[in-house]
């Protein structure tokens, strides 16, 4: 993985070293507990979209399956 964000880092001129995140990122004011949960879904879908599961609580690493009422293998303080 660090070949990988050291290739991206030399080809991006705003970079010194390493590249990890898309240059399109932008930060966003969480500013209500609607918009958090827009963006936590958003955040639990990601192994969705990219084929890794079928569903958002199937993937270990997620506090998605907290969301759902189950046991995950971290402790989780909800935001919503």
């Amino acid at each position: 993985m660090l070949n990988h964000f050291s290739f991206r880092g030399k080809i991006n001129p705003r970079n010194e070293i390493y590249q990890v995140w898309t240059n399109d990122n932008h930060s966003e004011e969480l500013f209500s507990p609607g918009f958090i949960k827009i963006k936590t879904d958003y955040i639990h879908n990601n192994p969705v979209r990219a084929g890794w599961v079928e569903e958002p609580h199937e993937y270990l690493y997620s506090s998605a399956k907290n969301y759902a009422g189950m046991e995950g293998i971290m402790e989780v303080d909800f935001l919503w």
